[in-house]
């Protein structure tokens, strides 16, 4: 979603590609169509970029540790006149659930929690939500991990618009609060529903069992171990605001800025993280297995998180499915690795193929209010474009 794109689909182009290298292609060679297809592709990403005005965005693509594309377009805040690059810090929203697995999975590794314990272990007030299927205590950590406990989808049960209203709940009362009036809405584990507030009870969990903050816990054991120095949650650091991207919705065909900085409370561990490209694909490398420094998580426990759990749906001939805490996506008997984030006008996505070490990493900032741009859509039909064209020709 951004205005240049020439490395943009480059990078997802090539980053995809070598997603898909799971038969075929020797890993690392890139196949004699390639260059015609990234051209291709990267025509198409920047045409729709410039024609629907977006304002800023990135798409990176990594091989084995190392960015063999890249594209940084536009601007990352119009009132400062400030370009995106690999520094800009963008906010990725639910990207933050595959933080949080990892969390959950160092605690289940270190023997302080099981998967298959019930959630009210160690959230009793989880009893009081209303389960017409049996007990909340046969709801499990894994359950929530698949997003098949039964949970809603949104954080509130109802919506609101006052400037006053806070962005989300502030405190862990306020989810307690609700809890009476929240229900199950299908019979647990029996399939896939994305939930939002289901991973801040995984955040509950890890701050009740470590006795830290939430985003404590993430910044001691997995960002500043993987060297992720310029990430944090929430409202920035005074030192990093010159870095921070803004964020845009269109009225009338022009950008209107939603703020820097906003707070998302208690539903932290649902979608807070902020972070440079730069950090991000620290994060890429230790997906991949690229990553040179302190051991995060076992290697064979990141693969039982990529383990398929439940199906989802096939959106253009592409099948979606959820394992724990990260989708699946398969096309043609290649599969990738990832998760989205939407929050405010921010749009991204990251993608990895563990078996090639590939990555690609994308992000917008801006929304459309005229229903003309659904950069959502977007999203979805430009990755679509590049598992189609770019990884097609790693077969």
């Amino acid at each position: 979603m951004s205005l240049k794109f020439d490395s943009v689909f480059s990078h997802v182009t090539l980053a995809l590609l070598c997603v898909f290298l799971i038969s075929g292609s020797a890993i690392g060679q890139t196949p004699k169509g390639f260059e015609k297809a990234w051209k291709a592709a990267d025509d198409y990403f920047r045409s729709s970029l410039e024609n629907n005005r977006v304002v800023g965005g990135a798409l990176v693509f990594v091989e084995k540790g190392k960015v063999i594309g890249s594209t940084y377009v536009g601007k990352a805040d119009l009132t400062s006149d400030r370009n995106v690059d690999a520094n800009t810090i963008f906010h990725w929203a639910s990207i933050t659930k595959t933080f949080t697995s990892i969390g959950i999975m160092q605690l289940r590794d270190r023997g302080l929690l099981q998967l298959s314990d019930p959630l009210t272990k160690y959230l009793p007030e989880l009893r009081m939500v209303h389960n017409p299927f049996g007990s909340m205590d046969d709801i499990t950590i894994q359950m929530v991990l698949s997003h098949s406990a039964g949970f809603r989808d949104p954080t509130w049960p109802w919506g609101g618009n006052k400037d006053w209203h806070p962005f989300e709940p502030t405190e862990w009362s306020q989810i307690v609060a609700m809890l009476p009036y929240t229900e199950i809405l299908f019979e647990p584990g029996s399939k896939y529903s994305y939930s939002n507030p289901a991973l801040i009870f995984l955040g509950r969990i890890i701050e009740i069992i470590t006795g830290d903050d939430y985003e404590v816990y993430i910044d001691k054991n997995v960002l500043k171990p993987l060297g992720m120095y310029n990430s944090y949650f929430d409202v920035t650091p005074y030192h990093l605001l010159k870095y921070r991207a803004n964020n845009y919705i269109l009225l009338n065909g022009r950008p209107v800025a939603n703020g820097l900085d906003f707070d998302t409370g208690i539903t932290t561990s649902n979608g807070g993280l902020n972070a440079p490209i730069s950090d991000m694909l620290k994060y890429l490398s230790f997906l991949t297995g690229y990553h040179d420094g302190f051991e995060v998580l076992k290697r064979s426990t990141l693969e039982e998180l990529w383990k398929k759990q439940l199906p989802i749906a096939e959106v253009d001939g592409i099948t979606g499915s959820i394992a724990s805490s990260f989708f699946l996506e398969d096309f043609n008997g290649m599969q990738v690795i990832g998760h989205t984030g939407t929050q405010k006008a921010f749009y991204s996505f990251f993608y990895i193929h563990p078996g090639s070490g590939t990555a690609c990493i994308s992000i917008t900032n801006t929304d459309d209010n005229s229903g003309q741009f659904d950069p959502d859509r977007f999203r979805i039909e430009a990755s679509h474009y590049v598992f189609k064209n770019i990884f097609s020709l790693y077969k």
